[in-house]
């Protein structure tokens, strides 16, 4: 190891503190190193990743860690690390550019650009030498030494092309017509994508893409499309079952690499528990089937132990590597179990687990060992309990206890390192499916866990004028929030006041939705951008609706303009809802399955929504089983509001046409308003069936 660090070393981002004793002379993404570019005549060579990803250690270890490497870099470039997941406005800009030029994109990703930011030259992995039809570091760095200094301005001209061709792709939106039509576009796309066999969209790699599985349940409602729901359930059976969930400590990979869901990349990242949570727990509400609730409980369990922080913070994520071998830490050899359990345990783990003395996977790229096993399941547990002559119940107890006994050995193994940076946006998420996981299974443990990370974000990542902070680590906050620090945040308070029904979570919802239209709303053109007014000035400033691992800000800054609107009645918001998809029309009519959290919006706005306004002077059976009534059954496009005795000024004041809302015969009363039309108010829970029947 280099035994002085560079200018990394100062970093919070453990990605970029990875690479601080590396011989390469890296600069963070700063006014110094660009002005260094610029007074030496340097290219940038900028390179971004996150500190979880597997081929960024490779490229690391291959060439970042290499003297000669290094040597060349230091002496051609002015290098920049950047942590995607502190700057995706970085990212974002870069990785446009990258699938623009090549067709497709990844990480680490690589570009070489101008000291004024213009790209030029793109890519992703580069190993050291020549390899697999990838040109070597020690080849390319060269070539593109001889290229600034004797072609330069063609180096030049192509960067401005690339640059213009950026900035235009911005404002090219065409507006289409669009109606609830599209919905049914989008579920055919994903139908003829569906895999029948294994579940899941495509062949490999597989990603678990929660949100078009919470997309397909609600057309599943609107449609009664059987086909809708057996796709879900497929899928998320399937994942369960597969190698991409962590049978031993709970938690989904962030993707399988195969079709079978059964060879994970390894590493776990916070926003898929938080997705998959959501998708799981409402597929039960939906089918009542006990496997979706305590797949949910499990990931949340993961979560809650290994993922958060003392004041109530989640972690961003889990590496997939553990001595310099990807997926160690989760894997296992029949021997191993074999000296762990006793005979009859060991059997039954074998069996269960699909274990061989030769293993089930063999990664020959990084050296694994013949003989590892990645544990999954091939049947239900109501098959294999009958296969070991046993009720489904002594199976399911059996295989628990011999878990707990495989968790307690794993952890003394070394662990894969953790990503302890605490991000606004995927704190968000996971906050929400905390507080949809209390709704529906009741447990306050989860309810508690929600409002704690809320707690955290306020005093953490909040400044003194209201506004949102990006990042925590190490005692530190910082970086400017992005669209989808609010929009996550925005849904998550709406979901935290349907879970508590403290009316301080609706207020600041309604706070921080007036500072993401100030600040983020494209007023010439429409459309939300990434970067608020005040975020530093990059090459351009990017809209974003595609609905990739995580959902766009400008899909979940659809739902929440619809609920608020429909909370506060307030129709400026129902404009600037419709405004916003008449902006991204044309995208997505094109292709509406790539925009499917952005479909869970279009379905609230064409669906005979319900508001709720429940009147209780105290939480009585009737309050009660009222909450517990509407909760039970799936109805995502639906607002709720209580009013009792301590917030009813309050929330008359925010919420005007509540004022009117009391007690009728003294006794808790249910407001029931569905498809623009509100029914008479009624006291008991007969009369709201049947008004929800209607």
């Amino acid at each position: 190891m280099n035994k002085n660090p560079n200018k990394l070393i100062n970093e919070k981002s453990p990605y970029l503190l990875q690479h601080a004793y590396n011989p390469v002379n890296w600069f963070p993404w700063s006014d110094e190193a660009f002005g260094k570019a610029k007074q030496e005549d340097k290219p940038i060579f900028l390179s971004i990743g996150y500190s979880t990803c597997h081929w960024c250690h490779v490229m690391e270890k291959e060439s970042f860690e290499d003297d000669e490497v290094a040597k060349l870099m230091n002496d051609t470039f002015i290098s920049i690390k950047v942590d995607r997941e502190e700057r995706p406005d970085i990212d974002g800009i870069y990785m446009s550019v990258c699938q623009m030029i090549t067709g497709s994109g990844g990480w680490p990703l690589t570009i070489v650009m101008t000291p004024d930011k213009k790209p030029f030259f793109t890519g992703t992995y580069f190993p050291k030498q020549n390899r697999f039809n990838r040109i070597g570091m020690i080849e390319l760095i060269p070539k593109l030494k001889d290229i600034w200094l004797n072609r330069k301005e063609e180096v030049l001209n192509s960067a401005e092309e690339i640059t213009t061709s950026l900035k235009q792709q911005n404002f090219n939106s065409q507006f289409a017509e669009i109606d609830e039509t599209v919905l049914e576009k989008a579920y055919k796309d994903l139908l003829e994508r569906f895999d029948d066999t294994y579940g899941g969209f495509g062949k490999a790699p597989k990603f678990p893409t929660p949100h078009n599985l919470l997309f397909l349940l609600r057309y599943h409602k609107r449609k009664n499309e059987s086909k809708a729901l057996e796709m879900v359930e497929k899928t998320l059976t399937e994942m369960r079952r597969g190698g991409i969930y962590d049978h031993i400590g709970f938690g989904f990979a962030r993707y399988s690499t195969d079709q079978l869901w059964l060879v994970p990349h390894f590493e776990k990242m916070l926003y898929d528990q938080a997705m998959l949570v959501m998708a799981y727990t409402e597929t039960y509400l939906v089918t009542k089937n006990t496997f979706y609730k305590n797949t949910a409980e499990e990931i949340l369990e993961y979560v809650l132990r290994d993922m958060t922080h003392p004041e109530g913070g989640f972690f961003s994520a889990e590496d997939a590597d553990s001595e310099g071998e990807e997926g160690k830490f989760y894997l296992w050899h029949e021997e191993e179990l074999r000296n762990i359990l006793n005979k009859e345990e060991s059997d039954f783990a074998i069996k269960t687990f699909n274990v061989s003395e030769n293993g089930n996977w063999v990664d020959e790229s990084i050296g694994t060992k013949p003989g590892t096993n990645i544990l999954h399941l091939d049947k239900s547990n109501k098959e294999l309990a009958e296969e070991f002559n046993c009720t489904e119940e002594e199976f399911v107890n059996k295989l628990g206890n011999i878990r707990k006994k495989l968790f307690e050995f794993r952890k003394n193994r070394i662990h894969p390192h953790k990503d302890d940076k605490i991000l606004t946006d995927w704190n968000a998420l996971m906050i929400s499916a905390f507080a949809k996981a209390t709704q529906t299974f009741n447990n306050n443990l989860y309810a508690d866990a929600a409002t704690k990370a809320y707690s955290f974000i306020e005093k953490y990542l909040t400044d003194k004028e209201g506004k949102l902070i990006h990042r925590f680590r190490d005692g530190e906050s910082g970086l400017p929030a992005h669209i989808d620090d609010y929009a996550f945040l925005i849904n998550a308070l709406i979901d935290l006041y349907e879970t508590t029904f403290e009316i301080k979570y609706l207020k600041r919802a309604i706070e921080l939705n007036e500072i993401l239209i100030k600040e983020f709303w494209d007023e010439y053109n429409g459309g939300f951008y990434f970067t608020s007014k005040q975020s530093e000035k990059l090459l351009t400033r990017q809209k974003d609706v595609y609905d990739g691992a995580i959902p766009s800000g400008n899909s979940y800054e659809l739902l929440n303009l619809i609920k608020l609107a429909r909370l506060t009645t307030n129709t400026d918001l129902e404009n600037k809802a419709s405004e916003l998809v008449k902006y991204f029309s044309g995208y997505i009519s094109r292709s509406p399955s790539a925009f499917t959290m952005f479909m869970c919006g279009l379905d609230f706005l064409y669906s005979s929504s319900s508001e709720f306004v429940i009147v209780s002077e105290t939480a009585d059976n009737s309050f009660i089983s009222g909450i517990d009534f509407i909760r039970n059954f799936f109805n995502p496009n639906k607002v709720l509001l209580v009013k009792n005795d301590s917030n009813s000024s309050e929330l008359n004041n925010i919420f005007p046409f509540t004022a009117d809302m009391k007690l009728k015969n003294n006794k808790t009363t249910f407001y029931v308003c569905r498809n623009y039309t509100c029914n008479n108010p009624v006291n008991n829970i007969v009369d709201l069936e049947n008004l929800l029947k209607q």
